[in-house]
């Protein structure tokens, strides 16, 4: 369909040029300016280019700049393979030659294979996504789930429209929150392992956080004696770091084993240990350059205010970093590492300011790279009881909610008798609960707040994960008894393909590409899921209303089949964008 847009949009130029050429203007219209939209109503017409941009070029109304494009058109003899034209008031308006469409876009996708999709405009481009960021003193919850598969997502976005990713984790391992942990199991842990206690190793190291906050309560000597061991730790007490290392494995280990299960992974993982003190030697090379300034107490600030941002503190007055200092640090050592184009931050929407400050720092510093650095912020997630707390141990787990998706999954399978039919129905549950999960938390806006329902996510009826991977396995099990049918003996004619039905569901498939760079432009993989969910009522539809591998003629039978074929193969390749696990069975 792109291919065939541009020959339209080619056409619409040359014939604006011409009408300024008759018209005493020079100035020529290029392609790009020409818009190509899709009318409200079918009936209108497959495309529509509306002709408000080039009134005050052309000095006329739209209306008649229209029918003075249509009139071009029929002078000159444009070809009419790909369709007709005709003015809709302020609209050229565009139908489509369906045959001609159909077979260009059914055999682009059965040649092109996973190829098909995936435009090729951030070819050479480097970007690296930063996601995740856990804690080493819990387990990953909710709210990781959705910065997770955000950055999981919108990675494969851009691969698919051909940047090279460099997909990184910054692990929070030190500070106070760490020693937290620490202080309660140094107190109470007795020795206790997470194998001895038949406990996942990050859960194991959440419960010691949790615990703490319970013996704060009931001490208030508690935070001193965690604040003292931070002190140990940052002076390299040698018991206090093995106690730190062994809680840091413990949890590390524990979150990577949830990274597998939802089909997460990095091509690098950076320690906050490692890097949090990188960025005072940059801050103070600033202060020496008069980029900074030092107050009377002796701590180091910017001035962003003819930036239209305030005051920031960038070292304390003891000249110890803070996190917007470990941030300058370690953006710096990731270029200077794998010298990205574009750096991409997935990270809460409460921190949009820090990361303006953080960006304009980079830039007075004078790294080029940095006006190209990007926040992608999204909005908080919670379940329906209420917002979640860590060290009241309200947190849902995220491998408690997945095995309680599962759970119902399997339930679901058990409920129609399937289990024998999907053969190892645990796996096939396990993929449900992740498909339900992710699509839940990628069908809304990044930057919109949202509350996670798992009941309703699980849903096989309706926009949701699982009623996408049913319509894959509904394609799958139909593709595996052609055998026999009038579709086998028959020959593919994409021209045949001309129904109200089947030119709907074309037209769905024909937008795929686009619908690929727009998620990729606006860094919003609910693009893809909006996609995902169309794509499969068009077919839905489709299958309804036309009869396939009995259709009238074994032809129309081949034809159609070739199109579920399509379909299918549109729909792992979307699915595998929004980290949807395709069954083909359930």
């Amino acid at each position: 369909m792109q291919d065939i847009k541009e020959i339209w949009k080619h056409e619409i130029a040359a014939a604006l040029t011409e009408l300024a050429r008759q018209n005493g203007i020079a100035e020529q219209v290029l392609k790009d300016q020409v818009v190509v939209e899709i009318p409200p109503k079918p009936e209108m017409g497959d495309l529509g280019i509306p002709m408000f941009p080039f009134a005050k070029m052309l000095r006329k109304g739209p209306p008649q700049i229209a029918q003075a494009v249509i009139a071009h058109l029929e002078k000159v003899g444009t070809s009419t393979r790909w369709g007709s034209v005709k003015a809709e008031g302020p609209y050229v308006n565009i139908r489509l030659e369906k045959s001609a469409v159909a077979k260009q876009v059914v055999s682009s996708i059965l040649e092109q294979k996973e190829t098909f999709g995936r435009p090729q405009s951030l070819t050479n481009s480097k970007i690296m996504v930063e996601f995740s960021s856990p804690n080493t003193n819990k387990p990953l919850h909710l709210g990781h789930l959705r910065n997770d598969v955000l950055g999981e997502s919108i990675s494969r976005i851009l691969a698919a429209c051909g940047a090279q990713i460099r997909k990184v984790c910054i692990i929070n391992d030190r500070g106070i929150h760490i020693c937290k942990s620490m202080l309660a199991y140094k107190e109470y842990g007795q020795g206790k392992t997470p194998e001895s206690e038949g406990v996942k190793s990050d859960r194991f190291v959440g419960d010691w956080y949790v615990k703490f906050h319970k013996m704060s309560q009931e001490d208030p000597s508690a935070e001193e004696r965690a604040q003292e061991l931070l002190r140990k730790w940052e002076q390299g007490d040698p018991e206090t770091v093995a106690l730190w290392k062994q809680m840091n494995q413990w949890a590390v280990e524990g979150v990577k084993k949830t990274y597998e299960r939802t089909g997460v992974s990095f091509d690098q993982y950076y320690f906050e240990s490692q890097t949090y003190l990188k960025g005072k030697e940059e801050v103070l090379k600033g202060l020496e350059q008069g980029l900074f300034y030092r107050e009377e107490d002796g701590s180091v600030w910017v001035d962003l205010t003819a930036e239209g941002l305030d005051k920031k503190v960038l070292l304390r007055k003891d000249g110890t970093s803070l996190y917007i200092t470990q941030d300058i640090g370690t953006a710096i050592f990731r270029h200077h590492d794998w010298p990205f184009e574009r750096l991409v931050y997935v990270v809460g929407s409460e921190q949009q300011y820090h990361f303006k400050v953080l960006f304009k720092v980079l830039e007075k510093l004078g790294y080029d790279w940095a006006k190209n650095l990007y926040h992608l912020s999204y909005g908080m997630v919670n379940l329906p009881e209420g917002k979640m707390k860590s060290r009241e141990g309200t947190v849902v787990d995220a491998d408690d909610l997945i095995d309680n998706l599962k759970e119902m999954a399997l339930q679901e399978i058990r409920e129609k008798n399937r289990e024998e039919a999907v053969g190892d129905g645990e796996s096939v549950a396990e993929k449900i609960a992740v498909g339900a999960l992710h699509y839940y938390l990628l069908q809304v806006s990044p930057t919109k707040d949202m509350l996670f329902n798992p009941k309703e996510s699980l849903s096989f009826n309706g926009n949701t994960g699982p009623y996408l991977q049913y319509m894959g396995a509904r394609i799958s099990s139909m593709l595996r008894k052609k055998t026999g049918t009038l579709a086998e003996s028959g020959q593919i004619k994409p021209e045949l393909l001309t129904g109200e039905a089947e030119w709907a569901l074309i037209k769905t498939l024909a937008a795929y590409p686009e619908t690929v760079q727009l998620a990729a432009t606006q860094m919003d993989p609910s693009v893809i899921a909006a996609y995902l969910y169309e794509l499969s009522k068009a077919f839905s539809r489709f299958y309804h209303d036309c009869p396939i591998l009995n259709a009238e003629t074994a032809d129309l039978a081949a034809s159609r089949l070739a199109l579920s074929q399509a379909v299918l193969q549109v729909l792992r390749s979307a699915m595998t964008l929004v980290c949807i696990p395709f069954l083909d069975v359930m």
